[in-house]
């Protein structure tokens, strides 16, 4: 596995696998790998010859009282996980390197409809940082193909919105969310979580398992079906923040169909975790993990 910091070399790597005639798999991450992470890896292996992986804690994407300075970071377990898992190259940029200076230019998403609801709502600014960053990342290692999971679901839509709207030449794949045995999504930011903020956190999952129950039952009525999923959200340890059913484009529903996205957030003690289903699939077709 090789592993690079400098960007030049990066881009340089991939047009020299390029020129073998090798396409290039991509996942992007901040690091502190885990299962799902390495779920991603595994697709991009499926649909490309090379695989990068980028591990980078992105500044711009947090906001001034966030967990930047706190985020976790391990990069020697990172690269040993990395490797094993048969990477090709293991991108490690520098924040200097990446923002030699503060943005002048930057990626704003827009329509606000998109961007400023839910997670744009709660946490300001944080899809330009996060836009950014991805295209920068698009320009370097110029691969095929993109990975992203769907547990960041208001993320990965914008993503393919990025592409599809300025033109990258690549495709985005979104795959399934990993979870624990329990339920649990896969998360970096589980690690924050004590013994009985772990347990507080399955309340997630099961008021996804609740809004999908609710459904199949025959219930269609997204205003219902959001007052059941925030009911089930309260629970001891737990702050609901949002609770939602939208489209592919991230725009609620008059009526709820088997393509309806159920999005939920929620704060257990100081971390904030997000969680997912597409309501027709439900949380028993993803894959699962021992931890």
């Amino acid at each position: 596995m090789r592993e690079l910091s400098n960007l030049s070399e990066m881009r340089a790597w991939s047009r020299s696998e390029r020129s073998r005639r090798h396409t290039i798999g991509f996942v992007p991450t901040m690091g502190y790998l885990h299962e799902g992470h390495l779920r991603l890896v595994d697709r991009a292996r499926e649909l490309a010859e090379r695989v990068v992986v980028s591990i980078f804690v992105n500044p711009l994407q947090f906001g001034p009282h966030e967990d930047l300075a706190r985020y976790p970071r391990d990069l020697p377990r990172d690269r040993k996980l990395a490797e094993a898992r048969g990477v090709d190259c293991l991108f490690v940029p520098e924040t200097a390197a990446m923002y030699r200076a503060e943005p002048v230019v930057r990626v704003v998403p827009a329509p606000p409809a998109v961007a400023d609801t839910l997670e744009g709502a709660v946490r300001p600014g944080h899809f330009t940082g996060v836009l950014t960053v991805v295209a920068k990342l698009f320009h370097i290692v110029e691969p095929d193909v993109a990975v992203f999971g769907r547990k960041d679901f208001q993320q990965a839509m914008l993503v393919k919105r990025l592409v599809q709207d300025l033109d990258f030449a690549l495709t985005i794949d979104v795959a399934p969310t990993v979870r624990e045995l329990d339920g649990l999504a896969l998360s970096s930011r589980n690690s924050y979580l004590s013994p009985d903020e772990r347990r507080s956190a399955l309340a997630l999952s099961r008021a996804l398992r609740t809004l999908e129950q609710t459904w199949r039952g025959g219930e269609a009525d997204p205003v219902k079906l959001q007052r059941a999923g925030l009911e089930a959200l309260h629970a001891p340890g737990v702050i609901p923040e949002y609770c939602a059913l939208v489209d592919e484009d991230v725009q609620p529903v008059s009526r709820v169909t088997a393509r309806t996205v159920a999005v939920v957030a929620a704060r257990i003690g100081k971390t904030r975790l997000l969680d997912n289903v597409v309501l027709g699939e439900g949380i028993g077709a993803d894959p699962r993990v021992s931890p």
